[in-house]
Formats: structure tokens, sequence, C-alpha cells
């Protein structure tokens, strides 16, 4: 294909995405009402609990407006990733060799759901955070929240979950391209599991341990995983090394 093929090419599967976030938009304005609610339960929860006024706030006169269209486009954003996904790999597909076509469909499907997986659990552990962020308020006080500015903090804190969920995957990733040995993984595991836990204490530091340590485990154990995944690839490298190597000599 020339330049401009690909030009082209590229112009219509973006026009296919924006399609498709469009579409999902529209249906995430009709769910936004929703969401919103289930966003608001743990503010309802905080004042049964601490028995105080607590509730998101609307500062300005098209906030409520301004929130729903956020809420619409993120949920579009997420319903038509199947898509838009498939529209980026559909285009750099034909310049992928064999093996790196095959590492990058294993990676695409390993890596979308445990980030869904990471964002579910951020969401569990939203409650725990906002209970005790606010439990900061003295007594008497009421917690008006602003509801763009809460609604930003579960959106990044569930993001950032989800792509911790996915570093296991980047590190076998860079096993099987030949940067990260199994065993310099399993060598570091020390440093894992401190920065597993330092992360699960800063993204969930809630009065109770519980919730740190529901996160950290799965991190822990996709880490091993890896490990173990990477293990079993680089036996078998070393196997087809060898095998190479006796051929040759043979010859």
């Amino acid at each position: 294909m020339t330049l401009g093929q690909h030009l082209v090419e590229l112009r219509r599967r973006l026009v296919v995405m924006s399609i498709s976030i469009l579409v999902g938009s529209v249906g995430g304005y009709f769910v936004s009402d929703w969401v919103l609610s289930a966003m608001s339960a743990p503010i309802h929860a905080l004042a049964k609990q601490q028995h105080r006024l607590a509730a998101l706030n609307y500062p300005g006169v098209t906030s409520a407006f301004d929130l729903k269209i956020q809420i619409a486009i993120t949920v579009g954003i997420i319903v038509s990733s199947p898509v838009w996904l498939y529209q980026i790999w559909a285009f750099f597909v034909p310049g992928l060799t064999k093996r790196e076509l095959r590492y990058g469909l294993g990676f695409f499907l390993t890596s979308v759901p445990l980030f869904l997986a990471g964002c579910l659990a951020g969401w569990l552990v939203v409650p725990h955070i906002v209970e005790l962020l606010t439990s900061f308020a003295q007594s008497g006080d009421s917690s008006l929240l602003s509801a763009s500015d809460y609604f930003d903090f579960i959106l990044k804190l569930m993001l950032a979950i989800g792509i911790a969920f996915v570093m296991p995957v980047f590190l076998v990733l860079l096993n099987f391209i030949g940067i990260l040995s199994a065993k310099l993984i399993l060598k570091s595991w020390r440093i894992a599991l401190l920065l597993i836990v330092v992360f699960t204490a800063i993204a969930t530091p809630s009065a109770d341990v519980v919730s740190m340590f529901l996160l950290a485990i799965p991190m822990i154990v996709l880490y091993f995983a890896a490990a173990a995944v990477a293990a079993i690839h680089d036996r078998r490298a070393s196997r087809a090394a060898s095998a190479f190597l006796e051929s040759d000599l043979a010859t």
C-alpha cells in the first residue's frame, strides 16, 4: 500500500471508531442516571453512618448536565472498546510478522479481561476510600462534594487499579521478546511484593487492612503467574536453541 492508501485506510478506521463511540455515548446518556446513583451510594451510606449532611454538589448552572455528558462519553468509550480496539488492531496487523501477530493477539486477549477485573476491584474499594477520606471532617461539619471532582476521583482510581492488573502481562510480553528473563522476574519478587503492598496501601487507604489485602492478593498471584509463564517460555526457547545448535553442528 502507498502512503496515500494508508492514510485513506486510517481515515476509514477513525470514522468507524468515532461512530462507535458516538453510538455508545448516546446509550451511555440514557444510563447516566443509573451510573450517578451507583456513584452516589457511598455518599448516602456515609450520611447514614456518620449522621451528618453528605451530598454531591453542583456549583454551576450547567454542572449537572456537564456531568451527565461526561458520564455518557465515558460509558460510550467503555462500551465501544471492542470496536475501536479492533480497528486499531486491524490497522497495524498487516505490518506485523506472524510472531509479532501471535504475541500481540495474546497480549490483547489477556490484558482486556485483566483491565476490566482491575476496574471492578477499584469500584469495590471506593466505598471504603470515601468513608476514610471524609472521616477527617470534624463532627458537625457537612461533606458537600463536587460531583465532577468526585466522578474524576472514582474514574482515575479505577483506571489506576485496572492498569496495575495489566502489568503482569507486560512482564510476559517483555520476556517473550527477550528483554526480561524468568529468573530475573523471580529474583525481584521481594521488590515486586513491596511495590504491590505500597500501591494497594495508597489505592485503598481504608482503616481496615482487609481491603488492602483483597486487592494485593490477586496482584501477587498475577505476578507469580507471569513468572511461571515466562519460565515455561524460557525453557522452550532454550530447548529450541539447543536443537537448532545440534542440527547446525550436524550439518
